[in-house]
């Protein structure tokens, strides 16, 4: 005797008789002794709003999978990250104190000065480097229907963002309530400019991302020269403002400089950032955004796993 259903909700779809003929059907189950095998499906009327909650979710879980990548643990990739992060931190503060130079930083916070460089630099880099690797696709995982690199995309990214927020704020409490009070002079101007780091890098890692189907090793080496030529071309250690006009050429071109520099003056009273633009790093995101789709559509469209075999 076949199970009970719901009719309501479920509808039979498929059954097969003692003499392996299959039969498709839809409609209430008959009581017959002649079911081996049923197949339900959910009767659910898909809208707009059901979809794009479903590439919500999808996009969720794929950000958690993200997280979960540097260890089997959650918790201790996360640590790890926030350990990271403390040693870049204590590093050029050593740095800066041997050769001299805190003389040059804002008044205010000298540490505070290098945590605002460091975590946007840090936001930039991680998430380039995460939409860059993100599942494409030739990648197993997009023979699941529901799949798509959009959706890997933006778990890669949020994944990325969400780590370096998380470690952010956890070093930003320590530092307040262990070794001095932290005062930010517009606390909503900083987050908006630690979200422009993190589009900023979205949108240059979707270039990479579109371009290095075609030539693997070389675009990985462009990228892996771009985030190391960030450490000192981001500007994270210097100000703008008293930086020789000679000097400053060699940063100006970087969208991460204007966003640190702009950031700065967010986060400390006494700085007006002179010589960055906010306007600079917006239309760099958004015109790095669109050719990166248009690649990453023209790519994906066109790339073969045979591209990568042997190499």
């Amino acid at each position: 005797m076949p199970p009970q259903l719901n009719e309501t909700h479920r509808r039979l779809i498929m059954r097969e008789r003692k003499n392996g003929k299959n039969e498709r059907y839809r409609g209430a189950m008959p009581r017959s002794t002649g079911w081996r095998q049923v197949r339900f499906y959910a009767d659910v009327k898909r809208t707009r709003a059901r979809t794009a909650l479903g590439m919500v979710e999808l996009v969720f879980h794929g950000a958690v999978h993200n997280v979960r990548k540097t260890h089997t643990s959650a918790v201790i990739g996360l640590v790890l990250n926030l350990v990271q992060m403390v040693i870049m931190i204590a590093f050029f503060y050593l740095m800066m104190t041997f050769a001299g130079m805190r003389g040059v930083s804002i008044r205010g916070d000298y540490v505070l000065f290098l945590m605002s460089g460091i975590f946007m630099f840090m936001t930039h880099v991680k998430t380039m480097r995460a939409v860059m690797t993100a599942d494409g696709p030739t990648s197993a995982i997009m023979k699941h229907a529901p799949m798509n690199t959009l959706i890997a995309v933006a778990a890669a990214a949020l994944g990325a963002l969400y780590l370096q927020i998380f470690s952010a704020a956890i070093v930003l409490y320590l530092y307040h309530a262990i070794m001095a009070p932290l005062t930010i002079d517009q606390p909503v101007g900083m987050m908006a400019m630690l979200l422009l780091a993190w589009g900023t890098g979205l949108g240059i890692g979707m270039m990479f991302r579109a371009a290095t189907p075609w030539q693997p090793r070389f675009f990985g080496t462009v990228a892996s020269i771009y985030s190391r030529l960030n450490m000192i071309a981001s500007g994270k250690m210097f100000v703008a403002n008293a930086m020789p006009t000679a000097v400053l050429a060699f940063f100006d071109w970087n969208p991460l400089f204007h966003v640190i520099d702009q950031g700065r003056g967010y986060i400390f009273l006494n700085y007006a950032p002179r010589y960055s633009s906010l306007e600079y790093p917006v239309y760099v995101m958004l015109v790095c955004m669109t050719i990166g789709l248009i690649g990453e559509y023209y790519t994906g469209k066109r790339v073969s796993l045979s591209w990568t075999m042997g190499k």
